[in-house]
C-alpha cells in the first residue's frame, strides 16, 4: 500500500510561532484535534459552546496527545446554515482566548473561510488557518494568511460535485489555490493540503480519493486528512458517527502509509495509538 514516492515527498520542517510554540513535520504523524463551538456540529453539536466546556475539552484533547486544538464556530455538515462573521467571531474568539490563557503553550487552528474571523482569530492567539474553501470563498482570506505568515490549510472543495475526471480535477482545483496563495506571497512552507474528503464527494469518489492519495501527496506540500467520523465511513460499516472510531482509525493509517502527515480528528486517544503504530512501520 506505501507509495515507494510517498516517503521522499515528506520533508522535516519545523514551525516556529510568535511565542515559541513548535510544529515539526516529518517526524511522526501529527494528530489536530477537533474542537466544534457550533450548535449543530454533525456529531458533536452543542457539546462545547460554554467557554469552561471548551477549555476542559481542549485539555482533554491535549491530554490524549493532540498537537494541534482546532476551533471552529460553524458547521460545515451537508445541509447546514452559513453563520454571519459576528456570530462566529462571536462563538469562537472567548474560547480562543480562553484558552490562550489557561493553555498557554497550546497551538491553535481556527477552522473558517471568512477572512475577518481568521484575523481577528490569529489577533488572538492563533497560529494556523483552516479554510475549507482553500482560500477561493473570500478573496481577502491569502492576504490575511501572508500578512501574518501562518500555516494555511488548503481544503479541496468546490461549489458541484461534477468531475470530468476525479483526481486530476482536484489536483487542478487544488493547484488554482495554491497559484492564490503563492500570489498572495504566502511563503510555500505556510501551504498546507487537505484533498477535502466529505467536501463535494460522494461516497464513491471519497473511496476513490483515499485510494489515491498519494497523487496529492506527490504536489509535495504537506497534506492533512480529515475522514473523522465521516458519513462515508458510517455508510460502510452502518453505524452512527459515535460508533465509527475503528473505521476513523482505518483510514487515518491508509493516509499515513499513502504520506499525509496531519489527521484531523475528534477521538484523539484511539487515533493517537493507530497513528504511533503506522509511523513505527513507515518510518522504520
Amino acid at each position: 500500500m506505501t507509495d515507494p514516492a510517498a516517503k521522499q515527498h515528506v520533508q522535516k520542517r519545523a514551525y516556529y510561532f510568535n511565542d515559541n510554540n513548535m510544529l515539526q513535520l516529518g517526524e511522526r504523524t501529527l494528530i489536530m484535534g477537533i474542537l466544534n463551538t457550533t450548535p449543530d456540529s454533525f456529531s458533536d453539536g452543542g457539546q462545547y459552546v460554554a467557554v469552561e466546556a471548551a477549555v476542559e475539552q481542549a485539555k482533554r484533547l491535549l491530554d490524549n496527545g493532540a498537537d494541534i486544538i482546532d476551533i471552529g464556530g460553524e458547521s460545515t455538515r451537508p445541509g447546514s446554515q452559513q453563520v454571519s462573521v459576528e456570530e462566529e467571531i462571536k462563538r469562537v474568539i472567548p474560547i480562543i482566548e480562553a484558552i490562550r490563557e489557561q493553555l498557554p503553550s497550546a497551538v491553535l487552528s481556527i477552522d473558517t473561510y471568512k477572512a475577518v474571523t481568521a484575523e481577528r482569530a490569529l489577533r488572538a492567539g492563533v497560529h494556523i488557518i483552516n479554510d475549507i474553501w482553500g482560500l477561493q470563498y473570500d478573496d481577502q482570506m491569502a492576504t490575511v494568511a501572508a500578512t501574518y505568515n501562518c500555516p494555511v490549510i488548503i481544503n479541496h472543495n468546490r461549489p458541484t460535485a461534477n468531475y470530468d475526471a476525479l483526481l486530476p480535477n482536484i489536483i487542478a482545483d487544488l493547484k488554482t489555490s495554491i497559484a492564490l496563495a503563492e500570489k498572495a506571497g504566502i511563503a510555500a512552507q505556510n501551504i498546507w493540503l487537505d484533498p477535502g474528503i466529505g467536501f463535494a464527494k460522494n461516497y464513491k469518489e471519497n473511496l476513490q480519493v483515499m485510494q489515491s492519495l498519494e497523487q496529492i501527496v506527490a504536489l509535495e506540500y504537506p497534506v492533512l486528512l480529515g475522514t473523522s467520523r465521516k458519513r462515508f465511513i458510517q455508510q460502510t460499516l452502518g453505524l452512527s458517527a459515535q460508533e465509527v472510531i475503528q473505521g476513523t482509525c482505518a483510514t487515518v493509517v491508509i493516509g499515513i502509509m499513502k504520506g499525509c502527515q496531519i489527521v484531523r480528528v475528534h477521538d484523539v486517544a484511539a487515533v493517537k495509538q493507530a497513528a504511533l503504530m503506522t509511523d513505527a512501520i513507515v518510518h522504520v
